[in-house]
């Protein structure tokens, strides 16, 4: 793997140091606002009348914003700093989830999904970017695992408790929750110091040598991203008379996703694995969704929960793997431009998992859109190095 020199130490502390621990704090409050309305926001404008393909439109233009606004993330870290552009990003994503309330028409609801996204995209590109900067590179796949516990976390426990909340406490409850959690994380900001000299340059490609050592881990980000996104976005609705266990699958693909970057996160830092578990994951990834279409064909439960289980280790495994490995083809000066690419392909993955695998399903079914997936899952694996 083509790695860039590494001329700028790290903190001491590394992750057992007050300000990565912040950073964790932070990034947790907006995953929070993230993954509660994940699910919940194509279920809003489904019950308000709109179809698959507007459900899922949803989350695609929430994902179109976030990869939009993602490639200017390193150029802002370098410009304003990390804990602004954090900051920032995790007051768009918050402030206006609360309007939803307001309608359930397909219009309004994409636009609030539109800014939400600029701030998703620019939290995340400066959440993960810490990662790199906050501890030494030798803690790299430890301190990838734990921003996976932080941002997973809340996805373990939201994505499945969204859906059912919404049933006990109403839409408008969950769309202020949703609110409040990511503007208390950009007051957690507020408390992390930085490192002098800790600020990237704004990132490109730099080379051919790097721009093709990048490639494997984008995709394998792309496609597994495709495969979560289209599980959660439509799972809700191709199973819509099994509420506990369709709550129980998004547990499970959100908890498999955190085991897998901890087990990782491990295996790259203590045996030096990095690169090796990219394809096992896609692979993984392609089970899970098989198992899938046999579970909704079938309704059996089961199958249901473990075929996303699955869906979720596989990718936690990449996306810890294929980070670790960008910071190092990357290099330090550029760690915003490795946190970009990873990030890019992640919301990417998943706004076009929501969009693409809905315009399949519209007139194919939900087992179609789920097999869309596994071959793309697959083919990625398979190809050659």
């Amino acid at each position: 793997m083509s790695r860039l020199p590494d001329p700028r130490p790290c903190p001491a502390a590394g992750i057992a140091g007050a300000p990565f621990r912040l950073m964790l704090v932070s990034v947790a409050l907006m995953a929070s606002g993230y993954a509660l309305l994940l699910p919940v926001v194509p279920l809003w404008v489904a019950r308000g009348g709109t179809g698959a393909f507007g459900a899922g439109a949803t989350t695609g233009v929430l994902m179109l914003t976030t990869v939009l606004a993602q490639p200017a993330a390193p150029w802002l870290l370098s410009t304003i700093g990390h804990r602004w552009v954090l900051g920032i990003g995790s007051v768009l994503l918050g402030a206006p989830a609360p309007l939803y309330a307001l309608s359930a028409e397909l219009g309004p609801v994409l636009a609030l999904s539109a800014v939400r996204g600029v701030g998703f995209g620019l939290a995340t590109v400066a959440g993960s970017a810490l990662v790199a900067e906050l501890v030494p590179r030798e803690q790299h796949g430890r301190a990838g695992a734990r921003y996976g516990i932080a941002t997973g976390g809340p996805q373990v426990v939201l994505l499945a408790a969204g859906v059912a909340m919404v049933e006990t406490w109403g839409f408008t409850a969950i769309f202020v929750a949703a609110g409040v959690a990511p503007m208390l994380g950009a007051v957690v900001v507020l408390a992390i110091k930085m490192a002098r000299g800790a600020a990237v340059e704004p990132g490109t490609w730099s080379s051919a040598p790097v721009a093709r050592a990048a490639v494997p881990p984008v995709l394998a980000m792309l496609v597994c991203s495709i495969a979560q996104g289209g599980l959660v976005t439509f799972l809700p609705l191709a199973v819509p008379d099994a509420g506990l266990l369709v709550a129980l699958a998004l547990f499970a693909t959100a908890g498999g996703a955190m085991g897998g970057r901890v087990l990782a996160g491990e295996l790259v830092d203590r045996l030096g694995w990095g690169g090796r578990l990219q394809r096992p994951g896609v692979l993984a990834a392609a089970a899970g969704m098989g198992i899938e279409i046999v579970a909704t064909a079938t309704g059996h439960g089961v199958l249901l929960v473990a075929g996303a289980a699955v869906v979720g280790i596989g990718f936690g495994l990449v996306q810890n793997d294929a980070l670790t490995g960008l910071f190092g083809v990357f290099g330090s000066a550029r760690y915003g431009a490795a946190s970009a690419a990873w990030n890019v392909a992640y919301d990417a993955g998943t706004g076009v998992g929501a969009v693409g695998l809905g315009a399949v399903a519209e007139p194919f079914g939900y087992g179609a859109a789920f097999a869309t997936s596994a071959v793309l899952c697959a083919a990625a694996a398979l190809r050659r190095r």
